[in-house]
């Protein structure tokens, strides 16, 4: 027999603010909205900001009550909600933070997660980071042993170390999850099915985050299609989709190729040894298109190098990535660059002409009860967008927001609006620098979509700090990765770039990238292998891709079977029959694919 669901949520509908989030009887929708969350099941929950991922989230742990529907628990299941921002206000320190409430978990488990996590919770709340803040709340609701995790934007606040123990935590994970998060690699790597929140209602997929772009795609082209059969007011709705999703990610791609390219040219004037030194063709040339020099920089604090000396130039057009491990100098490397802080040694300069804008991660410029045309215009229709002037509800449009909203106040929007609602404000500005801190936070996929193609059409140089590293992939064209060591990596590309350098140089060493309080030894280095293949290996190496292409059709026959909503509450025998093999069959596929890869390098070696 199939297990029951840890959790059913059967015909919701619940009104916000006099109208209806989920579940509208007007819109033909009479059955509301139906989820059912299985005993292992990992979901991704996507979808733009304002729609009410939230709020779904507090719907299953019973904070808010719908209007209509109901809600199932399986009996003793045990429900953990990890809050994007969780109230510290009432507690001392951070342990107190995590012992409190009648669900609070047991003090040996919070130190025993603490410690992996590298966080003290002896910190007092107050004076303690944004960083520190997430790792407990994070021990909290891990030591809990839920049998449903709840995550709401896990990955905000953490650094590579922390993002990568989290993920291989929830993969060793036995229950189930639900998660929302910008964090495209951290959703690729855990999800095995897809939950859409759309215009009030919810679609359901068998298929994790890594193929839901094209199923996105799919839905909208088939609802542009029947669309073109009904009003006209149908047929504009049709084309803002296609335009919104369809033709944005054909001009990403377009987009992503010329990123190649300026990596490629990039990677032509960084030493092998990726140093601060450029060799170039023509270094009058290259020093004529230069607007920030950097010669021997370095800084220091107490006994710590934080940053070794260095040199870069970086030229108009760049888009710089800095990342590491909090407390491994990024802050510090990008306020030396924008001649916010001294270097101890070395110095610094900039072109004349240079005028940067700085995106504040803490939206301290936009003040709850001013309204979008406060903050765009001044109060006026009209704005000055890098030196063309565009009408606000115009303007918009081109940052996802219904140009209704022009008069709408700024404390009514979600965190992720107000975030994308600076973005529009600082990317009207004229400038040719701009400094982004952290940029992802809060931000839904389809905005984050929207800002690397802003970043890909600006026309000055990008300084990016940020921890998000499928962002980094997508949108830098050289990486500043620092190790904690104050050694400085310059390297042409995006985050992976910067890993496979890093393997390269060290293969034997520990990360050191890690949580702090980490002892472990490094295993050991796998033995050589013999680039010869045996009978068995060549065999395999040959008929492996035929192998993997019937799982993959498995594997799609599975998805299609799961999607159908009835199947579970119709035949659960069968719907259990269906779920295991399909998990078979991916682990098989995932087997066969590494052995496959394992084989061709070997083959070509």
């Amino acid at each position: 027999m199939a297990e029951p669901p840890i959790l059913s949520l059967e015909g919701i509908g619940l009104q916000q603010g006099g109208r209806w989030l989920f579940g509208d009887p007007s819109s033909g929708d009479g059955e509301g909205l139906d989820l059912h969350i299985g005993p292992r099941d990992r979901l991704a929950l996507i979808g733009r900001n304002g729609v009410g991922k939230t709020t779904l989230l507090r719907l299953i742990t019973d904070e808010i009550e719908p209007d209509r529907g109901v809600r199932k628990v399986k009996a003793h299941a045990n429900i953990v909600w990890l809050e994007q921002e969780p109230d510290f206000s009432a507690h001392k320190t951070l342990m107190d933070f995590a012992l409190a409430g009648d669900d609070a978990p047991p003090e040996h488990g919070v130190e025993a997660i603490a410690g992996q996590l590298g966080i003290d919770m002896t910190t007092e709340a107050a004076t303690a980071s944004g960083g520190e803040k997430r790792r407990a709340a994070i021990a909290r609701a891990l030591a809990q042993e839920p049998d449903l995790l709840l995550l709401d934007e896990p990955t905000n606040h953490l650094d590579l170390a922390a993002i990568d123990w989290l993920e291989t935590w929830l993969e060793r994970f036995k229950g189930a999850f639900i998660v929302i998060s910008h964090d495209r690699t951290f959703l690729k790597r855990l999800t095995r099915a897809t939950l859409w929140l759309d215009r009030g209602s919810m679609r359901r997929k068998e298929v994790g985050f890594g193929g839901y772009e094209a199923w996105e795609e799919q839905v909208y082209a088939e609802e542009a299609r029947a669309a073109e059969k009904l009003d006209a007011k149908l047929k504009i709705e049709a084309h803002w989709l296609e335009r919104g999703v369809t033709a944005r990610r054909k001009r990403n791609m377009g987009r992503l190729e010329k990123l190649f390219e300026m990596r490629a040219a990039r990677a032509a004037m960084i030493t092998p040894g990726g140093t601060a030194k450029l060799k170039l063709a023509s270094d009058e040339d290259f020093k004529s298109k230069s607007v920030i020099v950097a010669e021997d920089i370095s800084k220091t604090y107490g006994d710590r190098q934080v940053i070794k000396p260095f040199s870069l130039r970086i030229q108009r057009g760049d888009r710089i990535g800095i990342v590491g491990a909090n407390g491994a100098g990024k802050t510090t490397l990008l306020k030396m660059l924008t001649k916010e802080i001294e270097p101890d040694t070395g110095t610094v300069t900039h072109a004349k002409t240079l005028s940067g804008v700085s995106i504040d991660q803490q939206r301290a410029l936009l003040q709850p009860e001013l309204t979008v045309r406060q903050v765009l215009a001044e109060g006026g229709d009209w704005l000055d967008v890098r030196g063309s002037r565009k009408h606000v509800q115009a303007y918009l449009k081109d940052f996802l927001f219904d140009p209704s909203l022009i008069d709408a106040k700024i404390g009514t929007f979600s965190g992720g609006e107000q975030s994308r609602l600076l973005l529009a404000r600082e990317f009207s500005r004229t400038s040719n620098l701009l400094v982004l801190d952290e940029p992802t936070n809060d931000l839904d996929l389809e905005t984050l979509d929207l800002l690397q193609e802003v970043i890909a059409d600006y026309e000055g140089t990008v300084l990016i700090v940020s921890h998000d590293r499928d962002f980094l992939d997508r949108t830098v064209t050289v990486t500043l990765g620092l190790d904690g060591s104050g050694t400085v990596d310059i390297v042409a590309g995006g985050y992976e770039d910067w890993q496979a350098k890093r393997k390269q140089r060290t293969p034997k060493k520990a990360r050191t990238d890690k949580p702090t309080d980490e002892k472990s030894a490094p295993p050991p280095p796998p033995p050589p292998k013999s680039s010869k293949l045996s009978y068995k290996d060549q065999r395999d190496y040959e008929q492996l891709p035929k192998r993997i292409e019937e799982l993959e059709t498995l594997i799609g026959k599975g998805e299609s079977a799961l999607a159908d909503p009835e199947l579970y509450s119709k035949d659960p025998d069968k719907f259990a029959r269906i779920s295991k093999s399909l998990e078979l069959a991916r682990d098989e596929k995932d087997a066969a694919e590494e052995r496959w890869l394992d084989l061709a390098e070997r083959a070509e070696s």
